[in-house]
């Protein structure tokens, strides 16, 4: 299982998109999100959310709804987030989940 720890990324995760700031949820998203999907495979993939200092809900939000936007079936995303690690701040993880199940809907209909 190939765990990506968001602190390898940044102790600081950013806005939404690059162009606002660094370190955004874009980015990692598009650069250590969806390449480590393509060689590891979704589910051998897990997200370590602990050690940074905080999270803006865009970052989330861009980071793993736009995972569907990028093409990412939503039952592999689903799947995804039983796999993220969040000792520090669990209610990350349902925060995570609700940004998945929002965007899903929009792309359901």
């Amino acid at each position: 299982m190939k765990v990506i720890r968001v602190l390898d990324f940044s102790e600081f995760p950013g806005p939404r998109h690059e162009h606002i700031g660094p370190f955004s949820g874009q980015r990692f998203r598009e650069e250590v999100l969806l390449p480590a999907i393509k060689e590891h495979g979704i589910n051998n993939i897990s997200i370590d959310l602990d050690g940074t200092a905080g999270y803006g809900s865009s970052f989330l939000e861009e980071a793993f709804g736009g995972l569907i936007r990028a093409g990412v079936p939503y039952s592999d995303i689903i799947s995804l987030s039983d796999r993220i690690i969040s000792d520090e701040d669990p209610s990350l993880i349902s925060e995570v989940r609700s940004y998945i199940k929002e965007e899903g809907l929009k792309h359901a209909s």
